[in-house]
């Protein structure tokens, strides 16, 4: 059983999501990537050993994590049994589905079979009886909102879930939420949108005539903002091209057609920004995403304890001048790279 350091909440600060009574980490660590059967267990464990020590208590998952799918939730159940057990009122513990998680049509979208299954076998694979927050992972247009949103008041009303979240959703189908949640008696806690100095999509008004954060703002939801790094984009691994072995060379959601000469103008002008400031890229990317006050936390990946090190070292400077804030929007620009909106935000 680990023991864990006695100074881990010296270091880092909590924000309030929302009007909830819910805190979290400013800074949370997403299992997205780096927790899957390709990926040795002992290195996962030491990354969560090690967050865990420096107060990074919020472990985000969705069900469909890996690869293969459910992996990084079996991970994280074993770090729990072996070593977390007696720290388990000391985490928030979040998982998800709305995406392809098995075949058939109960494995993928917004049923409630489909999202009260999945919640079963994720806290089977957690070996937990609750996780903190259950979120519809995505707005599926295919299946009415009371019935998703019905679904999340099933899993805290049975206990299995103490709060109930959704993702990606656009303004105005986050609106809709928090009117059909309302009629049924259900609190919304948390949004988690995809957010970065290069995927602004939250701070601009859809249809509805308002942005995402105008939205939760006015609602009192938390919101925790996944990819902040824009997938690696904003860091300095590709400002000189793709090496071998990073995530845009072995294909996936970072696609090499992201890394443009156009967008690594920017990124490579954002970089001179941080330069300037004493930072890395990745902690100037981090510090932005937390300049407004409606942002709870951000969700990042890591692949090391010293990558996670490195990043946390953002909270040591928050403080954006004018002068920062207005050379970062001339290079904080739209870069295509919202792989999640024609699935979710765009309908």
């Amino acid at each position: 059983m680990h023991i864990a350091a006695a100074d881990r909440y010296d270091s880092i600060p909590y924000r309030r999501a929302g009007r909830s009574g819910l805190s979290l980490p400013t800074i949370s660590l997403g299992l997205w990537q780096n927790f899957g059967e390709r990926d040795p267990f002992d290195r996962q464990r030491e990354l969560l050993l090690h967050a865990f020590d420096r107060g990074v208590t919020h472990l985000d998952l969705a069900n469909n994590y890996g690869p293969p799918p459910g992996s990084a939730e079996t991970s994280l159940g074993r770090v729990l049994a072996q070593d977390l057990r007696s720290y388990r009122d000391e985490l928030v513990i979040s998982t998800k589905a709305g995406y392809r998680q098995w075949p058939g049509p109960y494995g993928d979208g917004g049923s409630r079979a489909y999202l009260l299954r999945s919640l079963d076998q994720s806290l089977h694979r957690l070996g937990l009886d609750h996780v903190d927050v259950f979120y519809s992972h995505r707005y599926d247009p295919s299946t009415p909102l009371p019935e998703t949103l019905g679904a999340l008041k099933t899993a805290v009303d049975s206990g299995r879930a103490i709060y109930a979240g959704i993702s990606s959703y656009s303004a105005r189908r986050t609106a809709e939420a928090l009117e059909v949640a309302a009629d049924l008696g259900l609190e919304l806690t948390l949004h988690q949108p995809s957010y970065s100095m290069l995927n602004r999509w939250i701070e601009r008004p859809d249809a509805s005539g308002q942005s995402l954060l105008d939205v939760v703002g006015g609602a009192g939801l938390g919101t925790i903002v996944f990819s902040p790094l824009a997938q690696g984009m904003l860091t300095d691994r590709y400002l000189d091209g793709v090496p071998a072995g990073s995530r845009a060379a072995r294909g996936g959601p970072l696609q090499p057609g992201f890394l443009n000469p156009e967008n690594l103008r920017h990124i490579r002008a954002l970089d001179s920004v941080a330069r300037r400031r004493g930072q890395s890229l990745a902690q100037l990317a981090l510090a932005w995403a937390l300049r407004d006050p409606r942002i709870t936390a951000v969700l990042l990946g890591a692949s090391s304890p010293a990558q996670l090190d490195e990043n946390l070292a953002a909270l040591d400077n928050l403080d954006l001048s004018a002068q920062e804030l207005a050379e970062i929007d001339e290079h904080a620009v739209e870069a295509g790279i919202n792989i999640w909106a024609p699935r979710s935000s765009d309908l």
